[in-house]
């Protein structure tokens, strides 16, 4: 499972640069492709980066009014940068990739606060992905 953590924290390099650059995660994601290609010191970007980063891409728009529906007391604007890409992320796959247990979901995203963001951030994201959690049936279904 090391590589699924790997990929994980590259998808979330990734999302966290498209939005500090304001740039599209599709592009940083093909930057990343060329770079690894290019400059061997560069790690290869894996196919599971590549499905998160590609995954948040197409419910980008979702997974915002969810994050914003659902963060209470934080807009999506004034949310730390760090904790509103892990919870893209976490959305994404906690919604969207069902080969992925949710508690995998929801482990590895506080792991990646924990490391990244302040010391409020890891029960804040697993606060908020727990609440997506609960609701996934009916989140899915709101999308169809």
């Amino acid at each position: 499972m090391a590589a699924r953590n790997t990929a994980r924290k590259r998808a979330f390099q990734i999302l966290f640069e498209g939005d500090q650059r304001g740039a599209d995660v599709l592009t940083v994601l093909a930057d990343w492709i060329r770079l690894s290609r290019d400059d061997t010191r560069q790690p290869p970007v894996s196919e599971y980066t590549m499905q998160l980063v590609e995954g948040y891409a197409k419910h980008a728009k979702r997974i915002d009014e969810l994050i914003a529906q659902y963060s209470v007391g934080w807009t999506l604007d004034r949310m730390p940068v760090v904790d509103r890409n892990v919870l893209r992320l976490g959305a994404y796959e906690l919604i969207w990739a069902d080969e992925i247990p949710d508690a995998v979901v929801l482990d590895e995203m506080v792991q990646l606060a924990k490391e990244f963001s302040t010391e409020e951030s890891p029960a804040f994201v697993n606060g908020l992905l727990g609440r997506l959690k609960e609701l996934k049936p009916s989140l899915r279904r709101d999308e169809a």
